[in-house]
């Protein structure tokens, strides 16, 4: 997916600051959509590509700070400040914010922001799609090789792992095994790498044996 399909969001409802800072990320080759005010933005069916929002804190309507807490686990966000906003600006950072701009904006802030911004996104993007990958993986094992992972990821020997969760040695060999080709790890480090990316997912299967589940 090229560069050239990232999009800048901008909602702020004083025209000059929108076609301003439109005509600046344009210039430098940049997708830009303006919204004047927040419900309109997030009425906006946003397509499914590398993105970040510039917003002003004080809406009317929505202020940023709503519109934050909607869309700030999808989007990089970029504020807009005018002076003497100290608390919000604080509220933003510590909800998240990507970075505060001060208004007037400066240009070279403005485009070093953007692109802070479109670099988190498409890493958080990355990571997203390789977590769903390795979930896929992780659901593809028997509930009893799921049970095995987490102790196998914690290095216990196979002798342990068959004695605490009640079944033979050679039955947690099998296990490995199949874990190993399940989840296509090439080495032991690979498969303790993945499974720290499924920590809330696997912690669920650590008492399975508890409930009676068969070998």
């Amino acid at each position: 997916m090229g560069k050239n399909m990232e999009t800048i969001y901008i909602v702020d409802d004083d025209p000059l600051v929108r076609e301003g800072l439109s005509s600046l990320l344009r210039v430098n080759g940049k997708n830009v959509l303006l919204f004047t005010c927040g419900a309109d933005f997030l009425r906006f069916e946003r397509d499914d590509t590398p993105a970040c929002l510039v917003v002003d804190l004080q809406l009317p309507g929505l202020n940023g700070l709503d519109v934050q807490r909607l869309v700030a686990a999808t989007l990089p966000i970029i504020f807009l400040s005018g002076r003497g906003d100290i608390a919000s600006t604080v509220k933003a950072m510590k909800a998240g914010a990507s970075d505060v701009l001060s208004k007037p904006v400066d240009e070279a802030r403005v485009l070093s922001a953007v692109e802070r911004a479109l670099y988190q996104n498409r890493i958080s993007r990355s990571d997203a799609v390789r977590h769903a990958d390795v979930l896929e993986r992780y659901r593809s094992l028997t509930p009893r090789e799921q049970d095995v992972l987490p102790l196998l990821a914690k290095g216990k020997l196979n002798k342990k792992i068959a004695a605490d969760l009640g079944i033979t040695e050679y039955t947690v060999q099998v296990h490995r095994g199949n874990i190993m080709r399940k989840m296509k790890a090439d080495s032991f480090a690979a498969l303790v790498r993945m499974t720290e990316t499924l920590k809330p997912e696997s912690a669920q299967t650590n008492f399975r044996e508890a409930t009676g589940a068969s070998n």
